[in-house]
Protein backbone atom coordinates (compact mmCIF):
# COMPACT_ATOMS: atom_id res chain seq x y z
CA UNK A 1 0.00 0.00 0.00
CA UNK A 2 1.37 3.45 -0.90
CA UNK A 3 1.57 5.96 1.96
CA UNK A 4 -1.45 8.20 2.54
CA UNK A 5 -1.10 11.63 4.10
CA UNK A 6 -3.99 13.54 5.64
CA UNK A 7 -4.91 17.21 5.32
CA UNK A 8 -7.78 19.20 6.80
CA UNK A 9 -9.79 21.76 4.84
CA UNK A 10 -9.38 25.24 6.32
CA UNK A 11 -10.92 27.32 3.50
CA UNK A 12 -13.39 26.66 0.70
CA UNK A 13 -13.93 29.52 -1.76
CA UNK A 14 -16.52 28.94 -4.43
CA UNK A 15 -15.55 31.31 -7.23
CA UNK A 16 -17.92 30.16 -9.98
CA UNK A 17 -21.00 27.96 -10.27
CA UNK A 18 -18.70 25.08 -11.21
CA UNK A 19 -15.38 26.06 -9.63
CA UNK A 20 -13.87 26.31 -6.16
CA UNK A 21 -10.49 26.91 -4.53
CA UNK A 22 -9.82 24.67 -1.53
CA UNK A 23 -7.03 25.26 1.00
CA UNK A 24 -5.88 22.64 3.46
CA UNK A 25 -3.27 22.14 6.18
CA UNK A 26 -1.91 18.77 7.25
CA UNK A 27 0.95 16.37 6.73
CA UNK A 28 3.90 17.53 4.64
CA UNK A 29 3.24 15.72 1.35
CA UNK A 30 6.48 14.92 -0.58
CA UNK A 31 5.37 16.02 -4.04
CA UNK A 32 7.16 18.28 -6.52
CA UNK A 33 5.72 21.52 -7.88
CA UNK A 34 3.93 20.65 -11.11
CA UNK A 35 2.95 17.14 -10.04
CA UNK A 36 -0.55 15.84 -9.29
CA UNK A 37 -1.67 13.76 -6.32
CA UNK A 38 -4.48 11.29 -5.69
CA UNK A 39 -7.17 12.76 -3.43
CA UNK A 40 -9.93 11.02 -1.46
CA UNK A 41 -12.64 13.23 0.06
CA UNK A 42 -15.28 12.33 2.69
CA UNK A 43 -18.17 13.07 0.31
CA UNK A 44 -17.02 10.24 -2.02
CA UNK A 45 -14.49 8.24 0.04
CA UNK A 46 -14.32 5.25 -2.33
CA UNK A 47 -13.49 7.27 -5.44
CA UNK A 48 -10.07 8.91 -5.67
CA UNK A 49 -9.42 11.78 -8.05
CA UNK A 50 -6.17 13.28 -9.25
CA UNK A 51 -5.68 16.97 -8.46
CA UNK A 52 -2.72 19.27 -9.01
CA UNK A 53 -1.60 21.42 -6.07
CA UNK A 54 -1.49 25.13 -6.87
CA UNK A 55 1.24 25.76 -4.28
CA UNK A 56 4.74 24.30 -4.18
CA UNK A 57 5.40 21.85 -1.35
CA UNK A 58 5.90 23.31 2.10
CA UNK A 59 7.12 21.91 5.40
CA UNK A 60 4.07 23.36 7.17
CA UNK A 61 1.75 21.18 5.11
CA UNK A 62 -0.18 23.90 3.26
CA UNK A 63 -2.04 22.72 0.15
CA UNK A 64 -4.27 24.49 -2.35
CA UNK A 65 -6.37 22.96 -5.13
CA UNK A 66 -8.41 24.54 -7.94
CA UNK A 67 -11.33 22.26 -8.76
CA UNK A 68 -13.88 22.53 -11.56
CA UNK A 69 -16.99 20.38 -11.35
CA UNK A 70 -17.76 18.49 -14.53
CA UNK A 71 -20.95 16.71 -15.66
CA UNK A 72 -21.13 13.24 -14.08
CA UNK A 73 -18.03 14.13 -12.05
CA UNK A 74 -19.14 12.84 -8.66
CA UNK A 75 -15.95 13.80 -6.84
CA UNK A 76 -15.27 17.15 -8.51
CA UNK A 77 -18.90 18.27 -8.16
CA UNK A 78 -18.96 17.22 -4.51
CA UNK A 79 -15.77 19.17 -3.84
CA UNK A 80 -17.16 22.31 -5.48
CA UNK A 81 -20.59 22.19 -3.84
CA UNK A 82 -20.21 20.34 -0.55
CA UNK A 83 -16.69 20.79 0.85
CA UNK A 84 -16.62 22.31 4.35
CA UNK A 85 -13.85 23.44 6.70
CA UNK A 86 -12.91 20.50 8.90
CA UNK A 87 -13.22 17.90 6.14
CA UNK A 88 -10.23 15.55 6.16
CA UNK A 89 -8.77 14.55 2.79
CA UNK A 90 -6.45 11.64 2.08
CA UNK A 91 -3.51 12.51 -0.20
CA UNK A 92 -1.32 9.92 -1.95
CA UNK A 93 0.68 8.93 -5.04
CA UNK A 94 2.46 12.12 -6.22
CA UNK A 95 3.42 11.86 -9.88
CA UNK A 96 3.91 13.92 -13.04
CA UNK A 97 6.52 15.37 -15.37
CA UNK A 98 5.79 19.12 -15.39
CA UNK A 99 9.14 20.59 -14.39
CA UNK A 100 11.42 23.53 -15.19
CA UNK A 101 15.09 22.61 -15.29
CA UNK A 102 18.06 24.69 -14.17
CA UNK A 103 19.35 25.45 -17.68
CA UNK A 104 18.08 29.04 -17.65
CA UNK A 105 16.23 28.55 -20.93
CA UNK A 106 13.14 30.72 -21.32
CA UNK A 107 9.85 29.11 -20.32
CA UNK A 108 6.50 29.14 -22.11
CA UNK A 109 3.47 27.92 -20.16
CA UNK A 110 0.04 27.25 -21.66
CA UNK A 111 -2.75 26.72 -19.13
CA UNK A 112 -6.33 25.84 -20.01
CA UNK A 113 -8.83 26.40 -17.18
CA UNK A 114 -7.73 24.76 -13.93
CA UNK A 115 -4.64 23.54 -15.75
CA UNK A 116 -3.31 26.78 -14.28
CA UNK A 117 -2.91 25.16 -10.84
CA UNK A 118 0.34 23.19 -11.33
CA UNK A 119 1.83 25.97 -13.47
CA UNK A 120 1.10 28.49 -10.74
CA UNK A 121 2.89 26.17 -8.29
CA UNK A 122 5.90 26.11 -10.63
CA UNK A 123 5.89 29.91 -10.96
CA UNK A 124 5.93 30.30 -7.19
CA UNK A 125 8.75 27.78 -6.96
CA UNK A 126 10.71 29.63 -9.66
CA UNK A 127 10.34 32.85 -7.67
CA UNK A 128 12.56 31.26 -4.99
CA UNK A 129 15.45 30.82 -7.42
CA UNK A 130 18.23 33.44 -7.46
CA UNK A 131 17.80 33.96 -11.21
CA UNK A 132 14.43 32.73 -12.49
CA UNK A 133 14.16 32.22 -16.26
CA UNK A 134 12.02 34.60 -18.29
CA UNK A 135 8.57 33.04 -18.34
CA UNK A 136 5.49 33.65 -20.47
CA UNK A 137 2.20 32.26 -19.21
CA UNK A 138 -0.73 32.01 -21.62
CA UNK A 139 -3.87 31.31 -19.60
CA UNK A 140 -6.95 30.35 -21.59
CA UNK A 141 -10.69 30.33 -20.95
CA UNK A 142 -13.94 30.41 -22.88
CA UNK A 143 -14.89 33.93 -21.74
CA UNK A 144 -13.52 36.71 -19.51
CA UNK A 145 -15.68 35.42 -16.66
CA UNK A 146 -13.93 32.06 -16.83
CA UNK A 147 -10.53 33.64 -16.11
CA UNK A 148 -11.06 32.80 -12.47
CA UNK A 149 -7.53 33.76 -11.30
CA UNK A 150 -7.31 37.02 -13.24
CA UNK A 151 -6.71 39.16 -10.17
CA UNK A 152 -4.08 36.84 -8.68
CA UNK A 153 -2.15 36.62 -11.96
CA UNK A 154 -2.32 40.38 -12.49
CA UNK A 155 -0.74 41.01 -9.10
CA UNK A 156 1.81 38.22 -9.56
CA UNK A 157 2.95 39.59 -12.93
CA UNK A 158 3.31 43.06 -11.41
CA UNK A 159 5.51 41.65 -8.65
CA UNK A 160 7.73 39.36 -10.77
CA UNK A 161 9.59 41.23 -13.50
CA UNK A 162 10.58 37.98 -15.25
CA UNK A 163 6.94 36.85 -15.64
CA UNK A 164 4.60 37.90 -18.46
CA UNK A 165 0.95 36.81 -18.34
CA UNK A 166 -1.20 36.75 -21.48
CA UNK A 167 -4.91 36.07 -20.84
CA UNK A 168 -6.67 34.39 -23.77
CA UNK A 169 -10.44 34.07 -24.25
CA UNK A 170 -12.34 32.27 -26.99
CA UNK A 171 -15.16 34.82 -26.77
CA UNK A 172 -14.71 38.49 -25.76
CA UNK A 173 -18.20 38.52 -24.17
CA UNK A 174 -19.44 36.69 -21.10
CA UNK A 175 -22.44 34.33 -21.27
CA UNK A 176 -25.81 36.04 -20.80
CA UNK A 177 -26.84 33.73 -17.97
CA UNK A 178 -25.85 34.94 -14.48
CA UNK A 179 -23.40 33.26 -12.13
CA UNK A 180 -24.08 34.29 -8.55
CA UNK A 181 -20.70 33.04 -7.37
CA UNK A 182 -18.90 35.19 -9.93
CA UNK A 183 -20.89 38.23 -8.82
CA UNK A 184 -19.98 37.55 -5.19
CA UNK A 185 -16.26 37.18 -5.89
CA UNK A 186 -15.78 40.06 -8.35
CA UNK A 187 -12.93 42.49 -7.65
CA UNK A 188 -11.67 45.57 -9.45
CA UNK A 189 -8.17 44.16 -10.00
CA UNK A 190 -7.24 42.27 -13.14
CA UNK A 191 -6.38 42.47 -16.80
CA UNK A 192 -8.42 44.84 -18.95
CA UNK A 193 -10.19 43.91 -22.16
CA UNK A 194 -7.37 45.50 -24.18
CA UNK A 195 -4.87 43.06 -22.65
CA UNK A 196 -6.78 39.92 -23.55
CA UNK A 197 -6.11 37.95 -26.74
CA UNK A 198 -8.97 36.29 -28.58
CA UNK A 199 -8.95 32.66 -29.70
CA UNK A 200 -7.91 29.33 -28.28
CA UNK A 201 -4.49 28.57 -26.85
CA UNK A 202 -3.75 26.62 -30.04
CA UNK A 203 -4.63 29.79 -31.99
CA UNK A 204 -2.08 31.72 -29.92
CA UNK A 205 0.57 29.13 -30.67
CA UNK A 206 -0.26 29.22 -34.39
CA UNK A 207 0.47 32.98 -34.43
CA UNK A 208 4.06 32.34 -33.33
CA UNK A 209 6.88 30.76 -35.28
CA UNK A 210 7.44 28.12 -32.65
CA UNK A 211 9.47 28.17 -29.48
CA UNK A 212 12.77 26.44 -30.25
CA UNK A 213 15.22 26.66 -27.38
CA UNK A 214 12.42 27.12 -24.84
CA UNK A 215 11.00 24.91 -22.14
CA UNK A 216 7.30 24.54 -23.02
CA UNK A 217 4.73 23.30 -20.50
CA UNK A 218 1.11 22.55 -21.39
CA UNK A 219 -1.71 21.72 -18.97
CA UNK A 220 -5.43 21.62 -19.67
CA UNK A 221 -8.16 19.30 -20.87
CA UNK A 222 -7.05 16.32 -22.97
CA UNK A 223 -8.48 17.92 -26.13
CA UNK A 224 -6.82 21.28 -25.45
CA UNK A 225 -3.51 19.62 -24.63
CA UNK A 226 -3.53 17.46 -27.76
CA UNK A 227 -4.45 20.31 -30.12
CA UNK A 228 -1.99 22.74 -28.59
CA UNK A 229 0.91 20.28 -28.71
CA UNK A 230 0.13 19.40 -32.34
CA UNK A 231 0.23 23.10 -33.22
CA UNK A 232 3.44 23.67 -31.27
CA UNK A 233 5.23 20.87 -33.11
CA UNK A 234 3.84 21.93 -36.50
CA UNK A 235 5.16 25.46 -35.89
CA UNK A 236 8.69 24.32 -35.08
CA UNK A 237 8.77 23.63 -31.36
CA UNK A 238 10.80 20.44 -30.80
CA UNK A 239 8.58 17.74 -29.27
CA UNK A 240 11.36 16.91 -26.80
CA UNK A 241 11.09 20.43 -25.31
CA UNK A 242 7.39 20.01 -24.47
CA UNK A 243 6.12 18.69 -21.16
CA UNK A 244 2.41 18.23 -20.54
CA UNK A 245 -0.16 16.93 -18.12
CA UNK A 246 -3.96 17.18 -17.86
CA UNK A 247 -5.21 19.01 -14.78
CA UNK A 248 -6.81 17.28 -11.84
Amino acid sequence: MPPVWSATVVEHHRLRRDLAVVRLVGDAVPFLAGQSVSVAVPQQPRIARRLSPALPPSLDGKLEFHVRGVPAGWVSSAIVADTCPGDVWGISDPRGELTVDESGREVVMLAGGTGLAPLRALILELSRRPRPPRTRLFTGARSPRDLYADDMLYLLAAELDWLTVIPVVESPADPVWPDEWYDRSRVDVGFGAEQRRHGTLADMVARHEGFPGHQVLVCGSPAMTRTTIETLVANGTPAGDIRFDPPG
